[in-house]
């Protein structure tokens, strides 16, 4: 059965979503692609950008970079080191408990997520993974400047489009700062979206009517919305009842390579709550830092919950290659017991 609490939570993440990806297609057409260009051309830019959002606690990073290579702005080498760098929610939890090796650990994903990004773009860059139908088309038509008239006579003549924008976002934001949707006390997550829902409510304001409908309305709303809601819904309410009926802690206590595989594997989930587990048991002592990279590493939060909207095909590369590189890396470090 799906919850309330279910269904903010996917709200709450498909939001974002909706804003990135806004705000990637408005500085895009603003800028004429500029930035997109840069960020192709510099590889090094590229992973090393990715990756800093990836180690960012939280999810918001991890989600970014979904928005940017869905749009084909950054390479599938770079989609999975940010996932390989991405811890989640429990980045916050291993800062608050034990903040000396959450630094350490998030150095080594750093690092290792731009090696990795370097060496899955070697493999695949002769493969298309993704078929998207949508490119950043940018003409010189399309960047625009802002007209004070102009923009008083598309909000005195407003089409559809906007119209059910501006009722979107209004209704979000007076639900957030209600505190019947998001985090109930004002933080840094909070904070966020509310910018972003102002900045967004901003962008939908003033642009003009060709851009709005053909590259917020048609392509983000009718093509993406519902896509990554219901995929985002979904999986959140799968997850949701295999933790309550599946009771993994007790299989913690067997041998460090089992329970480092078992912790690998259970990356695939798309949600941070499993992973509490061992960074809980980590904290307490009961399992070596081997493990938590290894869990670290297959693990990416809710950060690829948008990416089974893009392409499931791209997800299971994705984590297929994680997983890898988590027990590589894991043995490595628990073989020669290392930290």
């Amino acid at each position: 059965m799906i919850t309330l609490g279910l269904i903010k939570h996917a709200t709450m993440i498909t939001s974002f979503v909706l804003m990135m990806m806004l705000f990637i297609e408005y500085i895009n057409v603003q800028t004429q692609g500029i930035w997109e260009k840069n960020l192709q051309k510099n590889k090094f830019l590229q992973y090393s950008l990715v990756s800093l959002l990836g180690v960012m606690p939280g999810c918001l990073g991890a989600f970014t970079v979904v928005s940017l290579y869905s749009h084909r702005v950054v390479s599938f080498g770079a989609l999975v080191g940010t996932m390989i760098a991405t811890s989640g929610d429990e980045g916050f939890v291993m800062f608050s408990m034990f903040p000396k090796d959450a630094i350490t650990l998030n150095i080594i994903l750093f690092f290792l997520s731009i090696a990795v990004a370097y060496v899955v773009d070697f493999i695949f860059k002769n493969k298309r993974l993704i078929k998207i139908d949508h490119h950043f088309e940018v003409h010189q038509e399309h960047c625009f400047k802002f007209s004070i008239s102009q923009i008083k006579e598309q909000l005195k003549h407003m089409i559809f489009p906007r119209a059910f924008l501006i009722t979107i976002f209004v209704i979000f934001l007076i639900l957030l700062l209600a505190g019947q949707i998001g985090p109930h006390i004002w933080n840094w997550k909070k904070i966020t979206f509310l910018v972003g829902t102002l900045v967004s409510l901003f962008i939908i304001a003033t642009v003009p009517n060709h851009f709005l409908e053909e590259h917020l309305y048609k392509h983000i709303i009718k093509k993406h919305l519902l896509r990554v809601f219901l995929w985002t819904l979904g999986a959140l309410t799968l997850v949701h009842y295999i933790e309550h009926y599946l009771d993994i802690s007790m299989w913690l206590k067997d041998n460090l390579s089992f329970v480092l595989v078992l912790a690998t594997s259970i990356g695939i989930i798309p949600e941070s709550g499993p992973h509490m587990v061992f960074v809980t048991m980590y904290a307490k002592e009961l399992i070596p830092f081997a493990i938590l990279l290894a869990s670290s590493i297959s693990q990416d939060g809710h950060g690829t919950l948008p990416l089974l909207a893009v392409s499931r095909k791209v997800f299971i590369y994705l984590k297929l290659i994680n997983i890898f590189v988590a027990l590589v890396v894991g043995y490595i470090f628990l073989y020669f017991n290392i930290l």
